[in-house]
């Protein structure tokens, strides 16, 4: 019987699939195969690759079925753009087992309205229901809320490793303790800060989120780059200056921070022995403005520290150093890391059982 191994968190245990009894069962998977598409094919098979490890498992221990369900993008409606031919002929390549793939659980509008219907649906013919969408956990959606109600429920292991590993940041923690933050969605990250921060020996601010703390302090120390890139428009061709961060007009947009930041957050990542990073230091996408973020996933990857990185634009970034295989975690899920971080219940994650003993 499997349970989580870490010290005591704020991270629920949950029910394991290795708990549940799956021979000559008809299995429902919710994965996340919400992967980027480019010509009619799977650009990046980095999330189904992560859903392997428990379809290998339900097949290793004889499951009579195996059906895979999953959003796509953000479609209203049925829309041949999202349809999941592609990532179904993907996952067949990598799964060398009997595996069906349903159609996208956003093209039925009962999926984000956690319509009872649709989750009837979800659910008819099959004996268990297994929750492996780390990712969409935090959101209360047919396919993740409305069939657990209707189905015994299990964790599959990638939910059962996310948990792991993030809730080691919820522990005991070897310090010294480093967040590296950044990105342009500054609202989904000042709950982060404000929770984990607290936690932390030091946040250190990047891109947009630096921005807003500059002009919109917070009641926690968090460490502001002491130099940027910065340019009086947001472009890729923009004429750019590095300044001291307290020196940028109002008007001027930051792209990158400066080389004096990089050592400066590259010394503190350098101390620490447990890190979370999340969002990138600048337009890390024009190569102009990537140094930053480049030289932070350098050092991280380098770090002898526990590292835990998360959300899709620094996982971009990371892979574009090499060293992605250095760090410890790589988290699959963005905006359910950032809730789970944050102290937020996660629905997708409430609806599973707790372990047996």
């Amino acid at each position: 019987m499997a349970t989580i191994s870490v010290p005591p968190t704020g991270v629920r245990r949950v029910r394991s699939v290795e708990e549940a009894d799956v021979a000559g069962k008809r299995v429902l998977v919710r994965a996340d195969l919400n992967v980027p598409l480019a010509g009619g094919t799977v650009a990046d098979d980095s999330r189904i690759r992560a859903a392997l490890p428990t379809l290998q498992y339900l097949h290793a221990h004889g499951a009579a079925a195996i059906d895979v369900c999953s959003h796509l993008g953000r479609p209203d409606g049925p829309d041949p753009r999202y349809a999941m031919a592609p990532v179904a002929d993907r996952l067949r390549q990598l799964f060398d087992a009997p595996v069906s793939v349903l159609e996208n659980t956003r093209f039925d509008p009962g999926e984000t309205s956690n319509d009872p219907a649709f989750a009837e649906r979800l659910a008819d013919g099959h004996d268990l229901f297994v929750e492996d969408a780390f990712g969409s956990l935090h959101r209360a959606h047919a396919s993740t809320v409305g069939v657990a109600a209707l189905l015994p429920t299990y964790a599959g292991l990638l939910v059962e490793r996310e948990l792991e590993h993030l809730g080691r940041l919820l522990g005991e923690v070897v310090r010294p303790f480093v967040v590296v933050v950044g990105g342009a969605k500054v609202d989904d990250k000042l709950p982060l800060i404000e929770h984990l921060g607290r936690r932390a020996d030091a946040v250190l601010a990047g891109g947009k989120v630096a921005e807003r703390l500059l002009r919109v302090p917070t009641s926690l120390p968090v460490d502001l780059p002491v130099d940027v890139v910065a340019a009086p428009t947001f472009a890729a061709d923009a004429s750019a200056r590095i300044l001291p961060l307290a020196e940028v007009p109002g008007r001027w947009s930051i792209l990158d921070i400066g080389p004096r930041a990089i050592h400066q957050f590259s010394a503190a990542i350098e101390d620490a022995r447990t890190i979370f990073w999340n969002g990138p230091m600048g337009v890390f996408e024009w190569p102009r403005f990537a140094n930053g973020t480049l030289a932070i996933g350098v050092a991280i990857a380098h770090s002898e520290a526990y590292s835990v990185v998360g959300g899709a634009d620094s996982l971009r970034a990371l892979g574009q150093t090499g060293l992605a295989s250095c760090v410890s975690w790589a988290s699959t899920g963005g905006g359910a890391s950032l809730a789970l971080l944050a102290g937020d219940e996660l629905p997708g994650l409430s609806v599973i059982p707790p372990p047996a003993l």
